[in-house]
């Protein structure tokens, strides 16, 4: 059984405990990893293609665009070609399958297709129960294989590569825009397939914002410069950040580097098989608070990355998730100053038998003082 079966037979497992018959995929990364078809979404009301996978058979619908493409990367799907846009094929395709339950991924349909598969239904009289469904493939994307966690290696090896090439071409007085644009430049000169997200290049008080966008800022010495990078390279993802001083960086600033840096290096030793993602986001938080600066680390401490830069598990002080060997996450605690500067500082681990391996192979403090 190859990769592409055997998360077939994953999914397909679920069917009995939700109570379908078959399923519909429409979310990119989830049609990717089950199928093999890269085809991508230009945004969220358009789409390359949906996956129909009942007991028995397995679909691909797509329209003439991706024809081809579809029918040579999903080789253990039938391809079904629309022409009026996939509502429209949609009682077509589930009288083929006999579907009395279809199972749809409820956070990709919107009020407007639901609504227009509705009517597609009723005109065509196809009588089918829809069934909102959630995280059923991004939960088998949970633990990544071996192969998934060497592409993600390579990834973050692309994009840390781009960064040492990058972080000494940088000078006082570059703009934040210019240099998140020579930063992506290099990222992409380097292999990178695409970009995870926007490069974040953010300065001074800007570096408070933890999504801070590059603008007109100029870099000045002394101040906390916070980079947010990563590349897509055969459809996986890395992400990593530096926080970065030309020249020495004030004594607070000492302190609120040093703290973060602690933060991470303490919950990176605690992750281990069985443990809560909530106890991990719990040790670096704690210290943060213990050290003076309470209510000024907002977000998790981490996310899972792979064919989304976002994905399951969340690190965080919310829901727990228990630590399994194979799940990929980032570390990355961050302290925020309003009016001052942040810090933030961002590894990516991966869960294996013995506790974490860090994939990344430089380190926060090997650009702390340029």
């Amino acid at each position: 059984m190859n990769t592409i079966e055997n998360r077939i037979k994953k999914a397909r497992k679920t069917f009995g405990k939700l109570n379908i018959d078959t399923l519909l995929i429409l979310v990119e990364e989830n049609r990717r990893y089950l199928s093999g078809f890269t085809g991508e979404d230009t945004q969220f009301d358009e789409s390359s293609g949906a996956l129909f996978i009942s007991d028995k058979q397995s679909i691909l619908a797509t329209d003439s665009r991706y024809e081809e493409q579809a029918k040579n990367e999903a080789g253990l799907y039938d391809i079904v070609t629309y022409k009026e846009g996939l509502p429209n094929e949609m009682p077509n395709i589930l009288k083929s399958l006999r579907t009395k339950r279809l199972g749809f991924e409820s956070i990709r349909v919107s009020f407007l297709q639901m609504d227009t598969i509705k009517k597609q239904l009723t005109k065509n009289k196809v009588r089918v129960s829809l069934i909102p469904t959630e995280n059923i493939v991004e939960n088998i994307r949970l633990i990544k294989d071996e192969s998934e966690i060497q592409k993600t290696k390579r990834a973050l090896d692309v994009a840390e590569t781009a960064f040492l090439k990058f972080i000494h071409t940088i000078k006082p007085g570059m703009t934040e825009k210019d240099a998140a644009w020579l930063l992506e430049k290099k990222l992409r000169e380097s292999g990178g397939d695409a970009m995870s997200f926007p490069v974040i290049c953010a300065s001074g008080p800007n570096s408070a914002l933890p999504h801070a966008i590059p603008g007109q800022r100029k870099i000045i010495k002394g101040e906390p410069i916070i980079f947010d990078f990563g590349v897509k390279l055969n459809g996986y993802c890395s992400d990593t950040t530096r926080t970065v001083f030309f020249g020495k960086p004030d004594d607070s600033f000492k302190k609120v580097f040093q703290t973060v840096l602690n933060a991470q290096q303490m919950a990176t030793e605690a992750i281990k098989p069985g443990k809560s993602s909530k106890t991990i986001d719990k040790i670096a938080r704690d210290h943060i608070h213990k050290m003076g600066f309470k209510g000024k680390f907002g977000h998790s401490l981490g996310h899972g990355t792979g064919l989304a830069v976002h994905e399951l598990p969340r690190i965080s002080p919310l829901k727990g998730t228990r630590l399994t060997p194979g799940m990929i996450f980032t570390v990355e605690p961050g302290i925020y100053l309003p009016g001052q500067g942040g810090i933030r500082l961002e590894n990516m681990v991966v869960v294996r038998d013995d506790g974490a391996e860090v994939l990344n192979k430089t380190t926060p403090t090997d650009f702390y003082q340029l």
